[in-house]
This record gives C-alpha cells, structure tokens and sequence, in this order.
C-alpha cells in the first residue's frame, strides 16, 4: 500500500499544485470514503487497456479535454466535455485524456463522468495524483489510465502508487522531466513513459527534451511525448525521435476542428 508522502521540490509551481490538490482531496475524502470507493469499483466494467493501440504502427494521439492550464490560463469553453470527446473518438484518438484538477486547469471528476458516458475509449484521469485515495476515484469514475508524476512523488511512494494502480487495472502513464527522473521511472517498472516538454516546477517549455531522454527509454516501453505539440509537424518531429504517442490537449481545445486536427496529427505519425 502506499503512502501519503510526496517528494515535490519546495517553492516550485509543481509544489504550489500538489498543496492545492492536497486540500482539495481531504475535503473530497470527507464527503465520500475510501470505503465507499471501495464498493464503486467492484460494481465498474474492467479498465480497457490501450497499450495493444499504443503499440500498433505510427504515432497514436492521447487527446485532451483541457479547460485551463497554470501558464496559459483559460484556453476555451468547453460546455459539453463529452461532445467534444466525441469528436476526439471520431478523428481516432487511441486514448483520451481528461484534466480532472480544479484550482489550476479547471477541472473536475465530473468531466470524467461525462467522457466516460459518452465513449468506449481508454480514458486517463489527468491529475497530481499523491495518494491511493486517488487511484480508487479515477478507477471509480471510469478511468482506464492513471498519471504518475515522477516529479511529484519521492521513489518509494512512485514504486507503491505504480504498484497498487496496476492492482486495480489502471494502466499508469509515468511521466519524466529529465534523465534521473527516467531512470526512477524505468526502475519502478513503468512500460508506458511520457516525457514532458514542460519542466512544471518552471513551466517553460523546451521542445527539444523529448528527443534528448527518448534514448535513454528502452525500445519496448512505450514513449509518450507530451507538451508543445503544435501541429502535425510536431508530431512527425517526435514520430522521427521515437514517439509511438503524443498527448495533446491546448492545440486540439483551441483549434475549432478537434476531429480534424487528431485526424491529421495521426497522419502526420503515419508519415515520417
């Protein structure tokens, strides 16, 4: 079982995100316990396992409904999650990805609920999971994916988090900042690692990173490249560095066209 204790750097946007998160979950955890948790899930359909997709040829696009963000702000109304999830499906998104943090990306459990009533596909409950607690909710509401930050959490809380989400069903999506975090990540052993372009205790974003950590991740774990991905030329940019999925959420909200846009950057995959 894991702990509650997390390793986030003091003093970074990373830490400030995790306390919020914290505060909001021990409220969370007073209306609705464990327990009763406990019993959501043994009532839900298995988790559905996207890694058969995630590992067919070209670049599969985890696509994202993702109201805010700390460095942009609002990125756009979404008044209809599960419509535009909808769409993402329908442009053949192998995954979608769903923010569920409230104070800085204005989500909410809620939108997974919508998403996951809405469509068959693999979901990722999107958040600064820090406690098991949180791994039953996602599970609960219908994820079929759980984000692991290796940032956010100190190695023995990683390992056990890893652990008990896979216990539960839930494919863990690791994600890593730079190489000591990759090697924390592969020593766990997380077959499925995103690298993230945005460093989130600074928020600035180098698009280079996921290029330069791609080779130190074995060939037989997935890659997920996350962050900065502006278009289709993006996406054959890191399809040519190792990327087998690319998880993009501000450029498909803000692009008016989400079924087109997961169409072309699947394309695009395809290509290089």
């Amino acid at each position: 079982m894991a702990t509650d204790s997390v390793g986030a750097p003091t003093g970074t946007v990373l830490d400030s995100i995790v306390a919020g998160v914290l505060a909001d979950l021990a409220e969370r955890e007073r209306q609705v316990p464990l327990g009763e948790l406990e019993t959501r899930v043994a009532a839900v359909p298995p988790a559905r396992d996207p890694m058969p997709g995630f590992r067919s040829a070209g670049v599969s696009v985890i696509a994202e409904v993702k109201r805010a963000s700390p460095s942009k702000g609002h990125l756009g109304e979404i008044a209809d999650p599960a419509a535009l999830a909808v769409e993402y499906a329908a442009g053949g998104a192998a995954a979608i990805s769903v923010l569920t943090e409230q104070r800085r990306f204005g989500g909410s459990l809620a939108d997974l609920d919508a998403v996951r009533a809405a469509v068959p596909t693999p979901l990722l409950r999107k958040d600064f999971i820090v406690t098991r607690y949180q791994l039953w909710e996602a599970r609960a509401h219908g994820a079929d994916l759980a984000l692991l930050i290796v940032a956010a959490l100190d190695q023995r809380t990683l390992a056990a988090l890893h652990q008990e989400a896979r216990s539960l069903g839930l494919t863990v999506l690791v994600e890593v900042h730079d190489a000591e975090e990759v090697a924390r990540a592969l020593d766990i052993g997380a077959d499925l690692v995103g690298v993230n372009n945005r460093d989130l205790r600074t928020l600035e974003v180098d698009r280079s990173t996921f290029g330069r950590l791609a080779a130190a991740i074995p060939d037989d774990v997935v890659k997920v490249a996350e962050s900065g991905i502006r278009g289709a030329d993006d996406v054959a940019a890191h399809a040519r560095e190792g990327a087998d999925v690319v998880l993009v959420g501000e450029a498909l909200v803000t692009g008016h066209a989400p079924r087109d846009g997961v169409a072309a950057m699947i394309a695009a995959g395809s290509a290089s």
